[in-house]
């Protein structure tokens, strides 16, 4: 595999030249064509290598200049002698029109050679010139969407994706790519549906394998994430990604000292990772101690690396400034990382989310809400969690869930794929009562397979408070608890964490703090409209100052006696796939509250949120 590889070739190159010269470079080559032998390295695997080698080498104390001109000469080695390489330089049959000049090879062979050395600007010019040369070449547009997502450009690569497989349909390599797209876009279910797709066409191929672990346990899918990084580690031993991905399962399950040497096993085989490295951070509070991290991920942010891996890191160098108390710099780097991330993101539209809430106020009144034909299900067995991002949410989920009648189910992505589908009758009017009865019985469905037996089942998507009039309408005897937090606090927090494409507004101030007035102003008219009893403020700031009170008021809100697991939720064994993964195993702790007043002259944006604090 490539990933042994590029440390052996690494070594070899020293060995052969202890002078660090290119004197060396053909004992070096004949050295690495014998110990890749029958090695296939495909287009992917190439680019891997050379993405990693040079570092190796530098590392190894080899000048700049030759690590450069070494890696470029074993790239090109191995495109001319690898058997991998030659099923690349091969144009498929589904472009009718013939290329008896073979420039349309000629050009394929070179984009491959530049995206291998990482030269993505000149293989994408290539790729163009090849694709209008050749329109209807699915590998031309293949590897344009795979060149746009080095080029941390993916919203233009998810269209030449969908072309190429259009063309092929059950093309694997550009099935995986579309795949890693909506992973980036948060699209979950349909990043696995893609990567599925992937596998059925090629089960061999490891980063697909690979990335649908992830995938599935974003979704709180942890057995069945598992299982595929574990398949993905059986075919590749050696795979980091997987041994990332091994890593966040832990890390979910709360096996913290797991998850840390997954994440140094991968950084073993590749010390060039920012994932792995950015990782490390997210597993405890960080001290002073851990200075060589910082100067280790600070050097890796520095090389120029894609913006969505230098993200990753900022955040992290972040998060280590503000547990050691060094706010100025952990703010600097928190808007770095929210920069870096913004630029890539598509803007969001403070009209258009503005003009959703209007018509969500308009449409779900209080006598609407009252005379509506109701044909869902009188089933309490639902119970949601909504209020904005980093309220607290998890932390109540816990609780309720360390109950024995109750289950947890994580964020279900249920009522946001019906806003979506149903967009525009949630706009402009009730849902029929035919709708009604099938969502009832779908959602029903799903609890059922999440939770067992449990009697009350938690829904903590956060997304659902934008839902409730619906909510309410096919399920009217769910009970609502509605996370509040200081909105400094909460706001600073989302600014403070690295979330997915689907929530762009986190990644401004300005943007959140309009966001939060529009949630505000939403939460006020289901709390006005629905009837009394249906949902329970809960204040984050009175359930860490007074635990056992505001838990006793959930349960008897939701209908369950008391129980004193609720009270060491830290110690219930459950899965928990969000960003709070790591505070929820801990007991309660006051560290957050006005955990704002740090920041206070970096957030002026903000400010007028006080105002809200009611």
């Amino acid at each position: 595999m490539a990933d042994e590889l590029e440390p052996k070739a690494a070594a070899m190159f020293v060995v052969a030249d202890g002078k660090h010269t290119a004197g060396g470079l053909q004992d070096f080559l004949q050295r690495a064509e014998r110990t890749v032998g029958a090695l296939e390295l495909n287009f992917y695997k190439r680019a891997k290598l050379a993405n990693s080698f040079k570092w190796r080498l530098l590392e190894k104390g080899v000048d700049k200049p030759t690590a450069d001109a070494v890696t470029n000469a074993l790239v090109m080695h191995l495109l001319t002698n690898s058997g991998g390489a030659a099923a690349d330089s091969e144009l498929p049959g589904d472009d009718p029109e013939p290329d008896s000049s073979g420039s349309a090879k000629q050009l394929l062979a070179r984009g491959n050679a530049c995206f291998a050395r990482g030269e993505y600007a000149e293989a994408l010019n290539l790729y163009e010139k090849l694709a209008t040369l050749k329109p209807r070449n699915s590998d031309a547009l293949n590897n344009i969407g795979a060149t746009l997502c080095k080029l941390s450009r993916f919203h233009e690569a998810e269209d030449y994706l969908r072309r190429a497989i259009q063309l092929r349909p059950e093309f694997p390599e550009a099935l995986f790519t579309l795949g890693v797209v909506q992973n980036w876009k948060g699209l979950y279910p349909e990043a696995e549906g893609s990567l599925r797709r992937a596998l059925k066409s090629k089960p061999s191929h490891v980063d697909a394998r690979s990335l649908l672990g992830v995938v599935l346990a974003f979704q709180g899918r942890l057995r069945d994430a598992d299982i595929q990084l574990g398949k993905a580690l059986k075919i590749d031993p050696k795979n980091a990604d997987a041994m990332i991905g091994m890593g966040e399962v832990a890390r979910m399950e709360g096996r913290f000292v797991d998850a840390e040497s997954w994440y140094r096993r991968a950084l073993a085989i590749n010390p060039s990772m920012p994932g792995a490295l950015a990782a490390l951070a997210m597993l405890r509070k960080m001290s002073i101690s851990d200075r060589a991290w910082l100067e280790g991920a600070l050097a890796l942010a520095a090389r120029g690396i894609p913006p969505t891996e230098e993200a990753a890191l900022r955040f992290s160098i972040g998060k280590y400034h503000d547990d050691i108390g060094e706010y100025a710099p952990a703010f600097e780097s928190y808007r770095r990382a929210n920069d870096l991330a913004k630029g890539l993101a598509k803007p969001y539209r403070r009209d258009a989310h503005e003009q959703f809430v209007n018509d969500l106020i308009r449409v779900h009144t209080r006598e609407a809400i009252l005379t509506r034909p109701h044909a869902g299900s009188d089933s309490r067995r639902p119970v949601f969690i909504v209020g904005m991002l980093r309220s607290g949410s998890t932390l109540a989920e816990q609780i309720i869930a360390s109950h024995p009648a109750a289950k947890g189910a994580g964020e279900l992505g249920f009522w946001s794929n019906v806003g979506r589908k149903h967009e525009a009758e949630i706009r402009s009017g009730p849902l029929d009562q035919a709708l009604q009865a099938k969502l009832a019985e779908d959602y029903l469905r799903v609890l059922a397979e999440v939770s067992g037996e449990a009697l009350h089942v938690v829904d903590k998507a956060l997304i659902n408070a934008d839902y409730l009039g619906v909510i309410h309408s096919v399920f009217p005897n769910a009970r609502v608890i509605y996370m509040r937090r200081n909105p400094i606090d909460t706001c600073l927090s989302c600014y403070f964490q690295q979330f997915s494409q689907a929530f762009t507004f986190s990644l401004d101030l300005s943007d959140l703090a309009h966001y939060y007035q529009q949630h505000h102003r939403l939460m006020a008219h289901w709390r006005e409209v629905l009837p009394p009893g249906s949902i329970l403020d809960v204040p984050y700031e009175g359930l860490v100052t007074d635990q056992a009170a505001w838990t006793a008021r959930m349960l008897e809100f939701i209908g369950l006696p008391w129980d004193d697991s609720c009270l060491n939720f830290e110690k219930t064994d459950r899965g928990v796939a969000t960003a709070s993964t790591w505070q929820v195993r801990q007991k309660i702790y006051q560290d957050s509250v006005g955990r704002w007043r740090h920041y206070e002259k970096f957030v002026k944006p903000l400010m007028s949120l006080q105002q809200l604090d009611d």
